[in-house]
């Protein structure tokens, strides 16, 4: 059990977006009032995992997910969805939140449901917070576009290669961590060497195309271009991520980097030469660094 008297935010927090923040920001407004210690209730695994056998795609990996929390400054607590799915609202609340958590507070999303078989809803966790003299807070959606934000809205702006939408409704930019794999260092025979990732199993896949990007190496930001998908250029590709980090030079294999796409450029091309394709990457070049000279800080170009 916590020894101080927490504030705990519940929801899915899959993607972290502006919903998911809002949620987050109230337990600190509840440690404002009343000295409760803000704390992120998350689950080990996706719900739906357990539940379907199938859950959404990621947009957001753990290891992020997990160093953005800690930005905030609050605490996370992480225990497991099947150790809960079978409780009434009532088990839930009593043995989850007031006897391991310690909560004080409690604060959801207008559209959150808990318990079994989803049987309860925010009124419910009303209900039960006032029962127990605990401080309770259900924040209001948050529109992008006259719709409210959701996972499943970034999702398929994702998808769909719109990462403008998708950076818009996290409030950052789309980002992604993964280990640099040994390519077959075709970048530098026209003169950009390339970092080369592959995808989380599970991993929300962006449209296939040319993006400008954002590369963090040891803390610095680099502007970038990145090509996910196949190549076409070249042949028997699996999908992937390959970026060219501009004004870097290094060798990140077997390193996990982060990157973050600001734009969509372009569809894949397949070119009829190295030439043709190393003036075209020029081009994207120039154009990412115009991108992120002049992107702003909550991920909108």
């Amino acid at each position: 059990m916590t020894e101080k008297k927490t504030a705990v935010t519940l929801g899915s927090f899959d993607g972290l977006h502006k919903g998911h923040m809002k949620v987050i920001a109230c337990a600190f407004e509840m440690q404002q009032k009343h000295g409760l210690l803000p704390l992120v209730l998350l689950f080990d695994k996706h719900p739906m995992l357990t539940v379907s056998g199938k859950a959404p795609d990621m947009i957001l990996q753990p290891v992020l997910r997990d160093e953005l929390i800690a930005k905030t400054g609050a605490g996370k607590r992480i225990i497991s969805f099947r150790d809960v799915k079978n409780m009434s609202c009532r088990e839930f609340f009593d043995e989850i939140l007031i006897k391991r958590l310690n909560a004080g507070g409690v604060c959801c999303g207008w559209n959150y449901r808990f318990g079994r078989n989803n049987e309860g809803n925010s009124e419910t966790l009303r209900e039960l917070c006032e029962e127990y003299g605990v401080e309770f807070k259900i924040t209001s959606p948050v529109d992008h576009n006259g719709e409210p934000i959701s996972s499943t809205r970034i999702r398929q702006a994702v998808e769909c290669g719109d990462i403008a939408l998708a950076n818009a409704m996290l409030g950052r930019e789309f980002r992604y961590k993964q280990t640099v794999v040994d390519g077959q260092h075709r970048g530098r025979l026209i003169g950009s060497p390339t970092i080369n990732q592959r995808f989380d199993e599970g991993f929300v896949k962006p449209k296939k195309g040319v993006y400008a990007s954002v590369t963090v190496v040891d803390g610095k930001e680099y502007p970038s271009v990145t090509n996910i998908g196949l190549r076409p250029s070249f042949e028997n590709e699996d999908f992937r991520s390959e970026t060219c980090i501009l004004g870097f030079s290094g060798n990140l294999y077997g390193i996990d980097i982060e990157v973050r796409l600001l734009a969509y450029l372009r569809d894949e091309i397949k070119f009829g030469s190295m030439e043709a394709l190393s003036e075209q990457i020029h081009k994207d070049a120039e154009k990412s660094k115009e991108i992120f000279e002049n992107r702003g800080e909550d991920g909108n170009v």
